[in-house]
């Protein structure tokens, strides 16, 4: 985004290397449509407004090139080459999408093959656990203990879950009953929790958009709560809801592994629905038009002159406010409950110990930004740069905290399988992404006072209009592909060899089998011999 978006337009703006900028003015648009004012400070200003302006994203850096509003270029001439902007910013905005998703997915397949060998044969893990798990490099006795801790963890998760199948299959129909009821009315009551979530962060979010901007709020804490308020919301249901999470799955009776699993799932679930209920609830309030002349605009020009801004300074708020909530916990949570630990032996504070550093949880508060990443980064070119510099910073303070005031985890995460399920959880965030990104650019109108695409009834509409301008025989070749006359035979091709690949899979996993059952046999024919031999050995 900085190379094909940010930096063209800083070049063309400024006229450096001979650059001009061309704007065309939105035809066919009402006079009162293109009215867009930013709150910038005039006269004398004091020094919490642009702390205000720097952590709500307001003010001053609201005309800056962090956010959309600051693109108003229609065509860049660097030089004697004709840029054109609109078309570059949506193209890497599914550029920068298209490589996460292929990076994902390479990613997931290297681990879904792993996990594919290992759990094949039970017996095989516990060989590899017995014989080959230990890690003769380890010399410090502190990680010895924490290595020792582990692969005894996973043979406890292993016995437990055999014990568990075998009662899952000793069950009787009562049991049944009890436990698939008691199943229901938990999963009633994780609904209920859910709800209760979104429904508060919608509504936090209709009463920020509704009192954000009353210029008569001038009380500077109040203000910047306001403005913080979704954010907030977000952040107490993020922590609130994984708690009652935890506590509900004790009374589900499920195996160790899928009762981390199905917890992870919940706790996804809850951080990305969150942002996409915030998105719902700014959408809603942007397409509510009850006049005549806001429906000539197409979305409520009179609270949103920008639009695509004001969900940009969203994005960077929960980003900003992530960073805080992180850095506070951390220097004021952490580090003086290491000291009362230390220095007093009072057994409550004692009972409490160090804070365990859950690494699901911290993957998790890393998907999360990201989430939050891919869809503002629309909105906010430099969103990506920010989020660099955010987690390059966490990465040090959660390094520090982790060595001198958390202990490890009592149940560890099997590093085979938790790798590939990360990888699918933030595969997940990215298709989450998707959707936001596609309603924006695909069916809500683009704002007409600001960005690159004031011109056009829609960000996607820049791509019909760009094709326009091909020659005639290329044009006629794109529309063919985009026809039904080329999809539909290209869509049986791709089923072709999608079935070709399966049974070419099944086959291996028949062949795979077939070697499986033959080193069984030489083990026993090896087993029978040395049982020979010793019976020759001992009558002769």
């Amino acid at each position: 985004m900085f190379s094909f978006v940010t930096l063209p337009s800083i070049i063309s703006k400024y006229g450096i290397f001979n650059s001009s900028v061309a704007k065309v003015p939105p035809k066919n648009t009402e006079p009162h449509c293109t009215v867009y004012k930013p709150s910038s400070n005039e006269g004398l200003v004091y020094f919490y407004t642009y702390l205000k302006d720097l952590l709500s994203g307001t003010g001053f850096l609201e005309v800056t090139s962090l956010f959309y509003g600051y693109y108003t270029i229609d065509a860049a001439w660097l030089s004697v080459l004709n840029y054109n902007l609109p078309l570059a910013y949506l193209l890497a905005t599914f550029a920068y999408l298209a490589l996460s998703l292929i990076w994902i997915i390479k990613r997931s397949v290297n681990g879904f093959k792993h996990n594919l060998v290992h759990g094949e044969d039970q017996f095989q893990s516990y060989c590899n656990k017995v014989f080959a798990g230990w890690d003769f490099c380890i010399t410090d006795p502190n990680a010895a203990q924490l290595k020792h801790r582990s692969l005894l963890y996973e043979l406890q998760t292993d016995l437990e879950e055999e014990r568990l199948k075998q009662k899952i299959a000793d069950r009787t129909m009562k049991e049944k009953l009890r436990i698939y009821s008691l199943r229901i009315c938990i999963n009633i009551i994780v609904i209920a929790v859910l709800s209760g979530c979104f429904y508060s962060i919608y509504r936090a979010t209709v009463f920020s958009q509704e009192n954000s901007n009353d210029v008569s709020n001038t009380n500077f804490q109040a203000n910047l709560l306001v403005q913080y308020l979704p954010s907030i919301v977000i952040t107490l249901a993020n922590f609130i809801a994984p708690q009652i999470f935890s506590f509900l799955i004790t009374f589900e009776d499920y195996s160790p592994a899928f009762e981390i699993r199905l917890t992870l799932m919940r706790c996804v679930f809850v951080r990305l629905a969150n942002i996409g209920v915030l998105l719902f609830s700014l959408w809603s309030h942007i397409s509510d038009c009850a006049t005549d002349e806001c429906k000539a605009c197409g979305y409520n020009y009179e609270l949103y002159p920008c639009w695509e801004s004001e969900v940009g300074q969203e994005m960077y708020k929960l980003t900003i406010f992530d960073f805080i909530i992180i850095l506070a916990v951390t220097l004021f949570l952490d580090f003086p409950r290491k000291l009362l630990v230390t220095h007093c032996s009072c057994k409550p504070v004692q009972w409490c110990g160090l804070r365990v550093f859950g690494i699901s949880d911290n993957v998790l508060e890393i998907i999360y930004g990201q989430t939050i990443c891919w869809i503002g980064t629309f909105f906010s070119p430099l969103l990506p740069a920010i989020a660099t510099i955010k987690y390059f910073i966490i990465f040090y303070i959660k390094k520090i905290s982790l060595m001198h005031t958390c202990k490890p985890a009592a149940r560890p995460l099997r590093a085979s399988s938790s790798n590939f399920f990360f990888l699918v959880v933030l595969l997940i965030g990215l298709v989450l992404a998707f959707i936001p990104l596609g309603i924006s650019i695909a069916h809500i109108s683009s704002s007409k006072a600001c960005g690159p695409f004031r011109s056009f009834n829609t960000s996607w509409a820049v791509i019909p209009d760009t094709v326009s301008g091909f020659p005639t025989a290329l044009q006629q070749v794109l529309h063919g592909i985009a026809s039904e006359a080329f999809a539909v035979p290209f869509f049986m091709v791709i089923c072709l060899v999608m079935f070709y690949f399966i049974a070419l899979a099944r086959a291996h996993k028949r062949v795979v089998e077939q070697l499986r059952e033959q080193l069984v046999m030489e083990s026993r024919d090896k087993l029978f011999l040395i049982r020979k031999i010793t019976e020759a050995q001992r009558h002769p």
